[in-house]
């Protein structure tokens, strides 16, 4: 967050939407600016103070250019297959004059979402028998039966890493940083500024 504040300069009077998040991130910053979140209803805790729309990212309620910045973290691999991440890189680009896209990178070792090694590399077919019965996320995080199902089916059905050369074709029109851990890009983030390109 303190890297995305310094490269926006992020004032209170910073109009940002943020797609698919919470309010506990904006709270590590030390300016609060005008947030409005645009979620699913499930995906939305205690949103006191906050605007809040409830819809999807691939089809945005708002005009061209409304938000001086779209903010978006971890949430463009969630949306479904390669078309419906193409239109919520494309709504990003048409409501922000600016934005932040930050996603796990396909490159990485690790499958974050069930936090298990090697297991996103594999092809869907091997994860669909594998994932149900191996993964340390289960291990991790103790859920419930309906919790695991669900969620395991979501990882099976909707989640889609992105690599390096996915993310430059989905927004063109910014930079692309990696956020490294231990020497491996971990994450990848797009970023538009005012006058970038």
């Amino acid at each position: 967050m303190r890297a995305f504040a310094e490269a926006f300069e992020i004032t209170a009077a910073t109009r940002v939407l943020d797609v698919g998040g919470t309010p506990s991130i904006w709270r590590l910053l030390d300016v609060a600016p005008r947030i409005t979140f645009l979620n699913m209803p499930q995906g939305v805790g205690d949103c006191a103070g906050f605007d809040l729309v409830f819809a999807s990212g691939c089809e945005m309620p708002f005009n061209d250019q409304s938000f001086d910045i779209v903010f978006s973290n971890s949430v463009i691999e969630h949306v479904g297959d390669r078309e419906a991440q193409k239109k919520f890189a494309s709504e990003i680009r048409r409501v922000g004059r600016r934005y932040w896209v930050q996603t796990p990178n396909r490159g990485f070792p690790i499958e974050p979402h069930l936090l298990t090694p090697f297991l996103h590399w594999l092809p869907r077919a091997w994860q669909r028998a594998i994932v149900p019965r191996f993964n340390f996320w289960r291990w991790i995080e103790r859920p419930s039966r309906d919790r695991r199902e669900c969620y395991i089916e979501h990882y099976l059905r909707d989640i889609r890493l992105l690599d390096r050369r996915e993310m430059v074709e989905l927004f063109p029109d910014s930079e692309i940083r990696r956020e490294r851990w231990l020497g491996l890009t971990k994450s990848l983030i797009a970023v538009k500024r005012a006058g970038f390109r």
